[in-house]
């Protein structure tokens, strides 16, 4: 771990507020009556400019003030929202530095699409179940959160290049983060029957992690790119700082 200044401590407290404050107030955003977290797109940025750890602490922090907020149960938060969010966002700040090459960003995208297409397939009854939609709703919703982030990356990556270690990290990190977010909850959920009701079921662990990887990544990839680029004209000593941090980041080719 590295160590922080005053000012990576300052941005960290900053990062946090903004993400639980936005977290809370968004809180109600919906379609077709799936919740969306469009806050998560706070700490990735914060992650890009002042690197995975800022991101990391800042997301972590965020999430457990919000959960507060929304939930006021610390334990719960501390083992299912806490440590998903920390990986999330270090993650995303580290290999956005890293110079990912077209090969490995279609490696990832097939990746991504296999394993979001095929589990909703196969366990198309347990994603009903745990979604409470339709077949139709089902549809829209997954075709508008996974099909949309998809071709933004492909077309991001191909496009405009410079943005394609940002695409591919937050795939690879929204990936990281709600698999951790869905088993943690599983194995948790029989300590905090007050809030989920009854044990989480085994079988909801893979539908979990297919809605909180496409309820948040189109967040952070399509509203993340603009939010970073103006930052870098407002403050270029940022985009100095990523320079610099390109330069030393080992070449992931």
């Amino acid at each position: 771990m590295p160590k922080f200044r005053a000012l990576d401590v300052a941005v960290i407290g900053i990062c946090a507020a903004l993400y639980a404050a936005v977290g809370y107030l968004t809180a109600g955003v919906t379609f077709l009556g799936v919740a969306f977290l469009p806050a998560v797109v706070i700490p990735a940025v914060f992650a890009v400019l002042y690197g995975p750890w800022v991101g990391g602490f800042g997301g972590a922090i965020g999430i457990f003030i919000r959960d507060m907020l929304a939930i006021g149960i610390p334990a719960l938060s501390l083992s299912a929202g806490v440590p998903p969010n920390f990986i999330l966002f270090f993650l995303i700040g580290y290999l956005a530095h890293r110079n990912i090459d077209l090969k490995k960003t279609v490696i990832v995208l097939t990746a991504a699409g296999v394993a979001l297409i095929v589990p909703t397939a196969i366990f198309l009854p347990q994603v009903e179940s745990y979604t409470g939609l339709s077949n139709l709703e089902l549809a829209l919703v997954f075709s508008f959160t996974v099909v949309l982030s998809l071709v933004a990356i492909a077309v991001v990556s191909v496009r405009w290049q410079q943005w394609r270690s940002f695409a591919i990290g937050a795939v690879v990190a929204q990936a990281a983060g709600a698999g951790l977010l869905s088993v943690t909850v599983w194995a948790v959920s029989p300590l905090f029957l007050s809030y989920f009701g009854k044990p989480f079921p085994i079988s909801w662990v893979l539908p979990l992690f297919v809605w909180t990887f496409a309820t948040e990544i189109p967040f952070i990839l399509l509203v993340g790119p603009p939010l970073i680029n103006a930052s870098y004209r407002a403050f270029p000593s940022l985009s100095q700082r990523q320079m610099k941090s390109q330069k030393k980041g080992e070449n992931v080719a």
